[in-house]
């Protein structure tokens, strides 16, 4: 009787404002970032190309070969999943130091550098400033994706945590989408305004400033790592609206006893456990088979991909924006099966009650494929750079085989459609 009046939602706190402002805007500066930087090249791809050849002719006097502008181009889009992986990396320890809430107003200094790089590289007249601002924006991504969700599913009530932590996906999908519409050539997608599109990165990372500072840390963050039981409390207060917090501080308590009497395990013996290898098995197929999927590609290169299609250059940037559309109305429809289903069970599993080895086997896998993650893609953006070989490197493969007749460089097709076309050939078996 007395555990069927615990579950009853009379007695579930009510959501509060403090814990959707943090929710809100901790995603804000963090997970909307992350999701415009994946889209946000897409639209000045050739403006960036542009700027680099003028550059390179003011500095050396001569057009810069296909072989560099492919190379300066790959680097610039490709060096944002290198800075993601090292902030992914880096995150554990900073966490440590200053929390999760602290850590993610710190990474807002990456955000604002990034902006200011990104933003004036044109006016510098320096490419490298482009490149570097790419890196750092994808250690702000990096740290972000690890302690976004940490801190969103410890500040949660247990009844409301899926929900809270689909904050985090959905606004990456509205990153993605406003990264698109911003995109938009009545918008900034002209060759006078796209380097205002990587302005707007100081706007959320603004916002988040001002309002996260005035939100309490993880209580958690605050009892397990400061002993500060007083600020749990505290915290636990605002964050949940009622005064009784006694069983949540319980809660922590247990989870900090039963961490204590469990031992660290690494990565192989984890891969040995037998009582946890049926949910590895689910966590690493599901997670690589989103990760081999080509969305980065999509993201990244649309329009380029679109045009090789042969669709019309005045709709290419309206077909990019339905694939934002689509992919953020999918993430707001699977709200409601996240809530009830796999990911609330897993996100409970790590900040609800003392952790079991199933509940650390999906955080560490968690952990192991975000790193993934942007290993990954570098490794999109090597394939597509070798995929886009210069025009004479293409003739010398007509040349080689005997089909020289065949290449017609003054037509106007990219250089991927060509190695399509020799690898079809029979040449080429």
């Amino acid at each position: 009787m007395g555990k069927a009046r615990a579950d009853h939602p009379a007695d579930k706190p009510p959501v509060t404002s403090c814990l959707l402002s943090a929710a809100f805007f901790g995603a804000l500066g963090s997970s909307f970032l992350y999701g415009y930087n994946l889209s946000v090249v897409n639209a000045p791809a050739q403006y960036i190309k542009d700027f680099n050849n003028r550059t390179w002719m003011e500095r050396y006097g001569e057009p810069i070969g296909a072989e560099t502008t492919t190379l300066l181009w790959s680097i610039t889009v490709s060096i944002f999943a290198i800075g993601g992986l090292l902030g992914a990396l880096s995150v554990s320890l900073i966490i440590k130091l200053l929390g999760r809430k602290g850590t993610l107003l710190l990474n807002n200094v990456f955000a604002l550098a990034a902006a200011l790089l990104l933003t004036l590289g044109e006016r510098a007249k320096s490419f490298e400033m482009l490149i570097v601002g790419r890196l750092i924006i994808g250690v702000d991504s990096g740290i972000a994706l690890s302690a976004l969700p940490m801190y969103l599913g410890e500040i949660s009530p247990k009844h409301i945590r899926g929900f809270i932590g689909q904050f985090n996906s959905i606004l990456i999908c509205l990153g993605v989408f406003t990264g698109q519409v911003l995109g938009l050539p009545e918008l900034l997608g002209q060759e006078t305004r796209w380097n205002y599109l990587f302005t707007f990165l100081a706007l959320p990372a603004a916002l988040q400033m001002c309002v996260l500072p005035f939100l309490p840390e993880s209580p958690r963050f605050l009892l397990m790592e400061r002993r500060d039981e007083a600020g749990a409390e505290r915290a636990f207060q605002r964050f949940l609206g009622k005064e009784d917090v006694s069983q949540e501080l319980e809660e922590v308590h247990a989870e900090a006893r039963a961490q204590e009497n469990l031992h660290t395990v690494s990565v192989l013996q984890l891969l040995r456990n037998p009582a946890v290898r049926w949910q590895l098995i689910t966590v690493i197929i599901t997670m690589a088979c989103y990760q081999l999927c080509g969305l980065n590609a999509i993201w990244y290169y649309t329009n380029g991909i679109l045009r090789e299609a042969g669709f019309p250059e005045n709709i290419l940037p309206y077909i990019t924006l339905s694939t934002g559309i689509i992919e953020t109305l999918a993430a707001i429809i699977s709200l409601s099966n996240y809530i009830h289903g796999v990911t609330h069970w897993t996100v409970r599993a790590g900040g609800g009650r003392p952790w079991t080895p199933t509940s650390r086997c999906v955080v560490s896998s968690q952990g192991i494929f975000l790193c993934c993650h942007f290993i990954k893609g570098i490794l999109d953006n090597l394939l597509l750079a070798i995929l886009h070989l210069p025009h004479k490197d293409i003739s010398s493969l007509y040349r080689a085989t005997g089909h020289l007749e065949q290449y017609h460089p003054d037509k106007e097709r990219s250089c991927s459609c060509d190695v399509r076309q020799f690898i079809s050939s029979d040449q080429f078996i």
